[in-house]
């Protein structure tokens, strides 16, 4: 009898995308070229010394040498208590909380801790890689509802509607979104709130771009314009964007009662407590100013406007203008059967390889995200890097035959 090695569910796990394009960069600039990454939604900024500040002194307390409660540090759950009612307008109790290992760790636990074998869960495209593959992990069934760059990337209820099967368990709501940048209106949210609530089916809502928002436009929380989804609204969220922390590796999740009981559980045995001294980091966050955030908020606005005019001025390219996050999502599809340096462009993965091997400049196809025919720009590195890179793409597609 043959045995399989691998398992069959972790074997059809496909490797992150964003950061398989990342690796690659690197991979060449360490061998000399002189490669721009737009792949990696990482802030270029440090992480501010006041919070870098409280992990050293954390350092000189020994008591954070030891195991902690699983669901997190009490202190950093009551902060994360008053920075949604702050940031939110929500409010909820420390014991709905559980502090994970970053944010990937959140939406695994969500997944993990709802999802069964069969269940189908509504997933609107283009959606964050890591989705996909944490619903199948735990036994689900993606359902791509893909909206264009003609509706700004945003389902609604209709297409919602259209989705839906008797098999639905969850529904995937991400606003301000990765890898888009749409950000869903009040009304709008508060439309697929209620439609989900009609059916009574999960909300897993990430917010972890909350504070990344631009033009006046403000993110609105689903439990904020739906507050009876309480018993069906998960919410995830984390450090690592808002105060360049994505090192860190601190996010967190609430929700009802009896899934947060689960998904401590589940991390009981997964990880256990996450690292103190990043806990006592990300105390000091969530509790202190945003001043340093707003600062940094100016500089990715800049660079927003900056990417998409000059995405924008490319024949064949479309960029609707993101209202939220740090990435440009531009509708390639009009390069399409055209050839660049001797190679027939007749996918966006195609596209990002000429765009990497010949103006040596990384970016990721749509096809990590969903369909093909878009790539993800990231505007969270610095100035000159931007300019030079979006330069380099401008000069190569003009000269798409």
């Amino acid at each position: 009898m043959t045995t399989q090695r691998i398992s069959p569910r972790i074997g059809a796990i496909a490797p992150s995308a964003t950061l398989a394009v990342d690796s690659k960069a690197k991979a060449l600039i360490a061998q000399g070229r002189p490669v721009i990454g737009f792949a990696a939604g990482e802030p270029d900024f440090p992480t501010p010394d006041y919070i870098v500040e409280a992990a050293a002194q954390a350092l000189k307390n020994p008591q954070n040498f030891r195991y902690s409660p699983t669901p997190g540090l009490p202190a950093l759950k009551e902060a994360i208590v008053k920075k949604t009612r702050r940031d939110s307008g929500v409010d909820i109790e420390a014991s709905q909380v559980v502090v994970t290992n970053g944010g990937k760790q959140a939406v695994y636990e969500a997944f993990a801790t709802v999802i069964g074998d069969g269940d189908d869960v509504l997933l609107p495209a283009p959606y964050w890689t890591t989705y996909p593959e944490a619903i199948r992990l735990a036994g689900g069934n993606p359902i791509e509802v893909f909206a264009d760059s003609y509706q700004d990337y945003k389902v609604n209820v209709e297409m919602l509607e259209a989705a839906y099967t008797p098999a639905t368990k969850a529904l995937i709501f991400v606003s301000p979104s990765n890898p888009t940048g749409s950000v869903y209106t009040p009304e709008e949210t508060k439309a697929i709130g209620e439609w989900a609530l009609s059916k009574k089916i999960f909300v897993i809502s990430d917010e972890i771009y909350e504070h990344l928002t631009y033009d006046g436009v403000q993110a609105t929380s689903i439990l904020k314009a739906v507050p009876e989804l309480a018993d069906y609204a998960i919410i995830l969220n984390g450090v690592a964007k808002t105060y360049a922390m994505t090192g860190w590796r601190v996010g967190w999740l609430y929700g009802p009662a009896d899934v947060v009981k689960a998904a401590t559980n589940l991390q009981s045995h997964l990880s256990s407590n996450v690292n103190n001294i990043a806990q006592q980091a990300a105390l000091c966050a969530v509790s202190g100013p945003l001043d340093a955030v707003h600062s940094m908020h100016e500089a990715f606005d800049r660079r927003r406007k900056t990417m998409v005019e000059g995405l924008n001025s490319i024949d064949g390219v479309f960029c609707p203008t993101p209202q939220g996050a740090f990435y440009a999502y531009a509708d390639v599809r009009g390069l399409f059967g055209k050839s660049i340096g001797g190679v027939t462009i007749d996918s966006s993965a195609t596209l990002a390889e000429v765009i990497l091997d010949q103006a040596e400049v990384a970016v990721v196809p749509g096809e990590a995200f969903g369909p093909s025919g878009y790539l993800r720009l990231s505007y969270a590195l610095g100035d000159a890097d931007l300019a030079e890179g979006l330069g380099r793409i401008q000069k190569l597609l003009a000269t798409a035959v």
